[in-house]
């Protein structure tokens, strides 16, 4: 295991949870080469009949140190900003294996990623392919595209990461799907390359994914046969982790079935994991600032906040809690709570911890939508990132300071 107990303290792979924290500082974000290469490694050599891209999603961690070892793995990258493009070329990333989607590119990010040579933009509606013409045909040069489309299918997931649904802002609606493609198939501005889907995240049962896909199957079926072949079919991301008692298929499972459900058609499968690759290679560190008692409930509060791990607040998301060192001491019930002046900010509810201040916590499972979704709220600097390798770690994004947090802005002239 990645992270592991040894000696009564919690280890990332060789290197003890308390030597980073001591060097490093709280709160940080630490991962793990080993483990982000073995899930990563999970996708891309999961058997299947048709060639495959793994395109890793992004958002979930977007750090340079992150993307660089995935490039090294082979990876593909699904990005959803002209920043992550970015961020993916400054990795060593190619951007033939990238794909564009999201429902709000500007004309100057199709710009960038044409000019990039990236592989595919998926397309989420008619006006904006509308506008990747008319920027495809300023910059003569054809835009590769897929276009998304909502199968209406329910992923049982958060509404917030539901995607896939009617009642969604994502991807263009199956029945008027067709339509779109003749169009666009028609333009000499735009090169039809492939098919997209993706229903939502955190996705625990193969079922709503199988459902998108024969309808996408359907409309590939319908497009061939009306002489629009398709290169590729991506079906996008999704697939969940287990925080606490879920039970997601491997992602083995999951590439075997929709090979088998595609069958003799000649594409290319692109897959865009993202929490499954890095959510548990990583994890949170911070310490307990004081212990308060009240009528009501006891509460454990820490250096760490809802501004650097956000799920817990957002999404009401449970993660893992445990102190990093045993500690002969009694145990109690506590929320994990932070210093931002809001009553949602928690990491943990109700929690069975044997704790005294200065402790080291840790909340497991957080290399995905982690550092990715942090913030500045309350003035505070971001924290630190760790990647370990084996008995050694690297500091792959320093804490941010002061100064970090003032660039750019300015007082008002005397």
């Amino acid at each position: 295991m990645a992270f592991a107990r040894r000696d009564g303290e919690l280890h990332a792979e060789q290197v003890p949870l308390s030597a980073i924290a001591r060097e490093v500082g709280t709160p940080c974000y630490v991962y793990s080469r080993a483990a982000l290469t073995a899930r990563f490694r999970a996708w891309r050599d999961a058997p299947a009949a048709q060639p495959k891209l793994i395109c890793y999603a992004v958002k979930a961690n977007s750090n340079l140190a992150v993307l660089d070892l995935l490039a090294r793995l082979g990876a593909g990258f699904d990005i959803v900003s002209g920043g992550e493009l970015q961020r993916v070329l400054a990795a060593g990333g190619a951007a033939s294996r990238v794909v564009f989607s999201g429902v709000g590119k500007t004309p100057q990010e199709m710009a960038e990623a044409l000019a990039a040579g990236i592989r595919c933009f998926n397309v989420e509606s008619a006006a904006e392919l509308e506008v990747l013409e008319e920027v495809a045909a300023e910059r003569r040069r054809p835009a590769p595209v897929a276009l998304r489309v909502n199968p209406d299918v329910d992923p049982a997931t958060h509404p917030y990461i539901a995607t896939g649904l009617r009642a969604h802002k994502f991807g263009i609606e199956l029945e008027g799907a067709f339509d779109l493609y003749r169009r666009a198939a028609a333009s000499p501005h735009l090169r039809v390359v492939g098919l997209a889907c993706h229903i939502g995240s955190q996705i625990t049962d193969l079922a709503p994914f199988l459902a998108a896909l024969d309808r996408l199957l359907d409309l590939h079926d319908r497009l061939v046969a009306a002489g629009i072949p398709l290169r590729h079919l991506d079906l996008g991301g999704g697939l969940g982790v287990r925080y606490r008692d879920e039970t997601p298929p491997e992602p083995g499972d999951y590439v075997r079935a929709v090979s088998q459900r595609v069958g003799a058609r000649p594409v290319e499968l692109l897959f865009e994991p993202g929490r499954s690759v890095v959510a548990g290679a990583g994890v949170f560190l911070t310490r307990v600032l004081y212990l308060k008692r009240t009528a009501e409930r006891n509460f454990a509060i820490v250096d760490g906040a809802m501004n650097d791990l956000l799920r817990p607040a957002l999404y009401d998301a449970w993660m893992a809690v445990e102190a990093v060192s045993d500690a002969p001491r009694e145990a109690d019930r506590y929320d994990v709570v932070g210093p931002v002046c809001e009553s949602g900010d928690f990491l943990a509810r109700d929690r069975l911890l044997a704790l005294a201040p200065g402790d080291l916590l840790a909340v497991r499972d957080a290399g995905a939508y982690g550092f990715s979704m942090s913030s500045n709220y309350n003035s505070r600097g971001r924290a630190a990132e760790v990647l370990v390798d084996g008995d050694r770690y690297h500091l792959v994004r320093r804490r941010e300071t002061f100064a970090d947090l003032v660039r750019g802005e300015t007082r008002l002239p005397e």
